[in-house]
């Protein structure tokens, strides 16, 4: 397969990747993987250019979680030595905003622990949006769990732009992963958020023993949910979760799992987050040439690298930081 000209009659042809080519992708021989990189930036680019948004993490509320996902160092299935706590108060909120305006990062994301936010959470975190948006005019991602119905409506107007509810895994391989709730719960909240005007964002954690086809099934279940951004999670197996030990993943294939997502949604978001530094090490800079997004700073209960080293490499590759006022 030529990924590159693959790539041109995606985009001229407004054509779809086929399974049995995204398997090809997922095969793909070591020496082949420049090409194929080549092929899903030819792609990133004909969308985005060489433009990359920056996004920030606040972790408002940590552990105390009634859930069992298995790669979750908040569940009530985990004994990871995490600090926990109840939702943080409006004003640090607002201060982790002016820490992202200080950083031109492009999106604020308040993200909270938990199966979903109670009606007074929603409000307190509506009343922080309300200021944040009236002081920094930054871009805010809320990330709060399963939403209730007329919760999402409440967020919307308080100015939350993006909702971010991963589907996590493929359908069928959800119930290895979690059985406190089901995969259909968690489109039914991507769903509600599309529908109360807030673009939808939905992504995945690969490394979590799923199959190939797994992979795969998520690249395109999330192309049948029109996500307008898709953050790709490498797991980073935390010691005390269930999924403890579990080391599955090489920088080489991480970079075809992100060429895989480009080809199968190319005009989409393709966020390189989680784990993104323990997984594809000195590979990082190869990720952007097919993704166009990354986190800058600490993730939920992990650290990330220094904000500094993330603008450095994106300046040695030649490519733009998007600012605030262009994208969310």
């Amino acid at each position: 397969m030529n990924w590159i000209e693959r790539a041109k009659s995606l985009i001229e042809m407004n054509d779809t990747l086929t399974t049995e080519e995204a398997m090809l992708i997922l095969q793909s021989e070591d020496d082949d993987l420049l090409e194929l990189l080549q092929g899903a930036f030819h792609i990133r680019k004909h969308f985005y250019g060489k433009k990359v948004k920056l996004n920030m993490i606040i972790n408002t509320k940590s552990g105390l979680c009634p859930e069992n996902c298995g790669y979750c160092s908040q569940s009530s299935v985990s004994s990871a030595p995490i600090e926990k706590y109840r939702m943080m108060d409006k004003q640090s909120i607002i201060d982790g905003a002016k820490r992202a305006f200080d950083l031109n990062i492009g999106t604020y994301c308040i993200v909270a622990s938990g199966r979903g936010p109670s009606e007074k959470e929603v409000g307190h975190v509506a009343e922080a949006v309300r200021e944040i948006k009236e002081t920094y005019g930054l871009k805010i991602c809320a990330c709060l769990g399963i939403l209730k119905p007329g919760q999402a409506e409440r967020l919307k107007e308080a100015g939350v732009d993006r909702y971010n509810h991963n589907v996590n895994t493929s359908k069928e391989h959800h119930e290895q992963i979690t059985t406190s709730h089901t995969y259909d719960d968690r489109i039914q909240t991507v769903q509600s958020v599309k529908e109360a005007g807030i673009s939808p964002c939905s992504g995945v954690i690969i490394g979590m023993k799923e199959s190939l086809e797994d992979v795969i099934s998520m690249a395109f279940q999330l192309k049948e949910l029109d996500a307008d951004s898709i953050p790709v999670n490498f797991l980073h197996a935390i010691d005390g979760t269930p999924l403890e030990g579990t080391n599955e993943l090489n920088p080489r294939y991480c970079l075809r799992v992100l060429a895989l997502f480009r080809f199968v949604n190319p005009s989409k978001e393709i966020r390189i987050s989680g784990g993104r530094e323990v997984n594809l090490r000195s590979l990082q800079p190869l990720g952007l040439y097919a993704a166009n997004s990354i986190f800058v700073g600490d993730y939920l209960t992990t650290a990330g690298q220094e904000s500094s080293s993330d603008h450095k490499m994106l300046e040695d590759l030649g490519f733009e930081i998007e600012w605030p006022a262009n994208t969310i």
